[in-house]
């Protein structure tokens, strides 16, 4: 259930774009959708806990810790704010690429739409993907990276294990649908097998089936 956006060609607008952003690079995927953002796409981001970034865990690590040690020092209720969650870490980027304090910047955040794992609305819906933000094509290989779901779980994100049983229940619920479609798409390509060798193919061919 995958296609790839090209943000290089003029791509046709879709009601919602859903994107998987498993296994993308951070900055480079939140560029790409603030673009299509800004030129009215409905976007929607999915699975933001498996967003890549370069470099290593810990020197990640030690960068969020540092930005969390900004805050309004007379009273921290005054921000800036600093979320834990993956999907509202990858929102917040968006919006950094976004001029959100004007109309036309408000109006795209409003287009966008982050996750994370795949909701059980959009679990039915076809999933794309980014060639130009893949971390295998755009990172050299041996290039040290880590996973965002990990630095928010240990920056003080509390469902990082009710994320993944969700998302085992979904793989498998699935597995079990894609089994079921399997076996009716053999049933079906048997039929026709018979239905062209079988007594009444001479008829159906004059009819043109």
């Amino acid at each position: 259930r995958e296609g790839h956006v090209d943000p290089a060609s003029n791509m046709t607008f879709e009601k919602e774009v859903v994107i998987d952003c498993k296994n993308h690079l951070l900055g480079r995927l939140a560029s790409i959708i603030a673009k299509e953002l800004l030129s009215g796409q409905k976007v929607v981001c999915v699975r933001c806990e498996e967003i890549n970034i370069s470099g290593s865990f810990y020197r990640n690590k030690l960068k969020f810790l540092d930005k969390l040690r900004k805050r309004t020092n007379t009273n921290p209720a005054h921000g800036p704010y600093h979320f834990r969650a993956p999907s509202r870490i990858f929102h917040r980027v968006i919006r950094g690429m976004i001029p959100h304090k004007t109309y036309r910047g408000k109006c795209a955040m409003e287009r966008l739409k982050c996750f994370e794992g795949v909701p059980e609305h959009i679990a039915s819906k076809k999933r794309m993907v980014v060639p130009d933000a893949f971390r295998i094509t755009r990172l050299k290989p041996g290039r040290r990276f880590c996973v965002l779901g990990r630095i928010s779980d240990e920056i003080g994100w509390k469902r990082k294990a009710d994320v993944a049983q969700l998302e085992a229940a979904r793989k498998e619920k699935g597995k079990v649908y894609w089994e079921t479609k399997k076996a009716l798409l053999a049933k079906q390509k048997k039929a026709q097998a018979d239905t062209a060798d079988g007594p009444y193919a001479a008829v159906l061919a004059q009819h043109g089936y």
